[in-house]
């Protein structure tokens, strides 16, 4: 997993606790102490899977685009994941090698085991339940 997940986290977390306030991609981008073109292109992401919302203009900024109890850390998780959770290697491996001409079937298995279990954890927790741990 890439901090991907972390940083989404922290942008819907300050969000919750903005109580709906809109806050700019500035104000968020020192928060997280990240690039604000960073910031902008992981909240284009976030809103895209429905989790923030924005407003345009010189007031405009993002809210939650629903109840932070509505949205689940899994929600969160399959936003910015990536293929698997470990990647895989650019390189194939030998056709004519015992392992070589299996390992990838058996590599893509166990993330596939990994996600789901990710997943289900995750799928615990709302963000109204994360945010709460900040007070």
């Amino acid at each position: 997993m890439n901090a991907r997940f972390q940083i989404a986290t922290h942008i819907l977390t300050l969000l919750y606790h903005s109580n709906g306030e809109v806050l700019s991609s500035d104000y968020i981008s020192g928060s997280v102490n990240a690039n604000p073109a960073l910031i902008r292109k992981e909240l284009g992401n976030l809103r895209k899977h429905g989790l923030v919302e924005s407003k345009e203009g010189k007031t405009g900024g993002y809210t939650l685009s629903k109840s932070a109890d509505l949205i689940t850390l899994a929600d969160v998780y399959n936003a910015v994941k990536s293929a698997s959770p470990f990647g895989l290697a650019k390189n194939q491996a030998h056709p004519d090698c015992p392992i070589g001409k299996q390992v990838n079937k058996h590599i893509v298995s166990l993330y596939q085991d990994v996600d789901q279990t990710i997943t289900k954890q995750l799928e615990l927790m709302t963000l109204a339940d994360f945010g709460k741990k900040f007070v």
